[in-house]
């Protein structure tokens, strides 16, 4: 237990506001450690340890800070690593507290014993195995430092502290032990990089540039590209989608332009499309990317860009825009838009779900992986300002979508709408389950329900699905067809829940307010998806002829 109220106080200390736990017994001091420290430091507590993880991976996107996950041992922490994976890659903070068997128990055949100690290798920025009764004051404090991008030269991400418990596991049975934790109050700052400023643009070039802003550009992708008179290619996750330069169906443009582009600009990481890679893989293009902090994402050498770290050095990469350019990507973007929503004027699908989420004002967005994110990517018409977005794109995966979009609504208080397909919400239906008397985060959940994997129809597997002779083996192996039913499962886990039929239907739920859980649902065909998109690039490139 003064092992535990020690890890607990240097916690806190070090800017822990927020902790998920998971039960179990061999991590029990910690439990009551932070039971003794409820007025300092707030518990949520998740049955289920990837959900929790997930739930301290969206709180801490939220909040900037870093966040903590308690288990117990054994196939407990293992249920992490999907978390540990997306904060690696995604540099997030988060801290994995691991309770473990003392040293004499390992290796013997105990109960719920196995090796912990690197069970999650390369995808952590520090680990430290802690002895049972070891002072565990240095080790906190350096996994913070290492969690925060506080030590030389390495990113910002996760990392484990495992600890090993003596029995007894529990302080005095009779209450006399309960200690309300002394915690040395210190400021807490965002671990979130100062966004450096731009006055004003250094070369005076005429280029043709475009910007392009992938997954957490920030808002100073759109501030480069405004200053600089540059088209704005923002994926939705990069913060950066608004204002008057960027362009919404860029990616169906690319083909129009690729060969008029003379230099590419990158902030983030796009990771959504094709044409974007195809572009970023040109080596007869001067590309650079903007990296004005160590990132986890990209090994030394592995990229073919021009690394740049200061803005002024990026300003007289990237030049002005030639006369006409950016004007030009404009009118294009106009032609593209009007044609766009003259195909999804009738059926709502997707694309159309996409464009009415994103132009409804909501303070919070959270975006699936697959088609839900791609479809805000093409339909979803830049603003004057756009929703803060929140998306795993770290490794995009769809697990703990459901998870990570409640701590973002937990992490600030504030409504947070989540857009996701019916296989994401199935692969983390536990996320709905909350113990009860936790807190109910404010949060609207729209599921596009195409009964499978869309997303394969749109790509060379829709293809061979049209081939008789593939027909069954893509549909099962890649379209893993489901009829659950979401009324049901909304109810068993207490959700409020509405089945939308009509696009007036989406309109008017989308611009009511929403407290507490609920699930909208959209029902389409999975079979319609791939002649939609075909029909939305007909008439797009039918659109961009017309203007000559």
């Amino acid at each position: 237990m003064d092992v535990a109220r020690r890890v607990v106080s240097e916690l806190a200390a070090g800017g822990i506001r927020q902790l998920v736990l998971a039960p179990g017994s061999r991590s029990a001091p910690l439990a009551y450690a932070l039971a003794e420290a409820e007025a300092e430091l707030q518990t949520l507590v998740r049955i289920d340890e990837r959900a929790a993880a997930f739930t301290a991976l969206g709180l801490s996107l939220a909040s900037g800070l870093p966040v903590a996950v308690l288990t117990t041992s054994g196939t407990a922490v293992g249920n992490l690593m999907p978390a540990v994976m997306e904060a690696n890659h995604a540099g997030v903070p988060l801290i994995v507290l691991s309770a473990d068997r003392p040293e004499e128990l390992r290796g013997t055949g105990a109960n719920q014993t196995t090796d912990q100690v690197d069970l999650f290798g390369s995808h952590l920025r520090f680990a430290a195995d802690l002895a049972a009764g070891q002072d565990p004051q240095k080790a906190v404090q350096t996994g913070l430092d290492a969690a925060k991008g506080l030590l030389s030269g390495v990113p910002r991400g996760p990392v484990q502290l495992n600890l090993s418990f003596r029995d007894p596991l529990t302080p005095a049975l009779d209450g006399s032990d309960f200690q309300p934790t002394a915690i040395r109050q210190t400021a807490v700052h965002s671990s979130r990089r100062p966004v450096e400023s731009l006055a004003a643009p250094r070369s005076t070039a005429p280029r043709r540039t475009v910007v392009l802003a992938g997954h957490a550009a920030t808002a100073q992708a759109e501030e480069f590209a405004r200053l600089h008179g540059l088209p704005l290619l923002a994926e939705p996750s990069s913060d950066a989608r608004f204002g008057p330069h960027a362009v919404g169906p860029y990616r169906l443009l690319l083909e129009h332009f690729g060969a008029q582009i003379e230099r590419v600009v990158v902030f983030g990481r796009p990771t959504l499309s094709r044409p974007v890679a195809a572009l970023l893989n040109r080596q007869d293009l001067p590309r650079a990317l903007y990296l004005p902090e160590p990132v986890a994402w990209f090994q030394a050498g592995r990229r073919s860009e021009r690394l740049i770290h200061q803005l002024t050095e990026l300003s007289d990469f990237a030049g002005l825009a030639a006369e006409g350019w950016l004007q030009s990507w404009q009118q294009a973007s106009r032609a593209a838009e009007t044609a766009l929503a003259e195909v999804l004027a009738d059926d709502l699908s997707g694309l159309q779900l996409a464009a009415e989420v994103w132009r409804q004002p909501v303070e919070q967005l959270v975006l699936g992986s697959s088609n839900p994110i791609r479809d805000v990517d093409l339909a979803g018409t830049p603003g004057v300002l756009s929703p803060r977005v929140f998306a795993n794109r770290g490794l995009a995966g769809i697990d703990g979508t459901v998870s990570t979009a409640s701590g973002v609504a937990l992490a600030t208080d504030k409504p947070t709408r989540l857009l996701l397909g019916d296989l994401t919400l199935l692969h983390d239906a536990g996320g709905l389950l909350l113990p009860r008397g936790e807190r109910v985060p404010d949060l609207q959940i729209i599921v596009l329900n195409d009964a499978g994997g869309g997303i394969f129809s749109v790509l060379e597997h829709g293809a061979l699905g049209e081939q008789p002779a593939y027909a069954s083996a893509v549909e099962r192996l890649f379209g893993t067809a489901q009829d659950v039913g979401l009324e049901q499962l909304a109810a068993a886990y207490g959700v409020q829940y509405r089945l939308i039929g009509s696009r007036t239907e989406l309109v008017e739920a989308l611009q009511a307010p929403f407290h507490g859980r609920s699930v909208l649902e959209i029902r389409t065909e999975r079979s319609a998806l791939r002649g939609l998109h075909d029909r939305v690039k007909t008439a797009i490139n039918e659109g961009l002829r017309a203007l000559g």
